[in-house]
């Protein structure tokens, strides 16, 4: 089932470098990653109230809170990059080098998760690293 809401989350990654391509033109990149930021918050929130889950900030724990912070930051600047880069570039260059963080966020979880580098995900990881050399040279 994983691979399902992966799928679903390729193909909405993929409409948005494309509405976020037109919705930039003109306008500061961080202007348009905070109106986004905006959406992406109330939709969440609105999601957890919907599902009432939102009992459960109670039980989160202090690790909880630091990783979750950490994560939101990355995620925050992640998008200030994205959102220039697409302003400079173009989604078919921009967008594949963006996913090169498939491939770093594989070695992370090596380095840090003590996840298994099979030899079949090294080579995911080598053919992911080069395909964005190409694009960017």
């Amino acid at each position: 089932m994983w691979w399902i809401y992966a799928l679903l989350s390729a193909f909405f990654a993929a409409l948005t470098a494309i509405l976020a391509k037109i919705g930039i033109k003109g306008i500061d990149t961080n202007l348009a990653t905070a109106i986004r930021t905006v959406v992406i918050l109330l939709l969440a929130w609105a999601i957890v109230f919907f599902r009432n889950d939102h009992h459960g900030i109670a039980s989160l724990t202090k690790q909880n809170w630091t990783f979750l912070l950490l994560s939101g930051l990355a995620t925050g600047l992640s998008w200030i990059f994205y959102f220039k880069a697409l302003q400079l570039g173009k989604v078919s260059q921009v967008a594949p080098v963006d996913k090169a963080s498939v491939a770093i966020a594989i070695l992370l979880s090596v380095v840090f998760l003590g996840e298994p580098l099979t030899v079949k995900t090294a080579l995911a990881v080598l053919l992911i690293i080069g395909g964005t050399l190409i694009l960017i040279f």
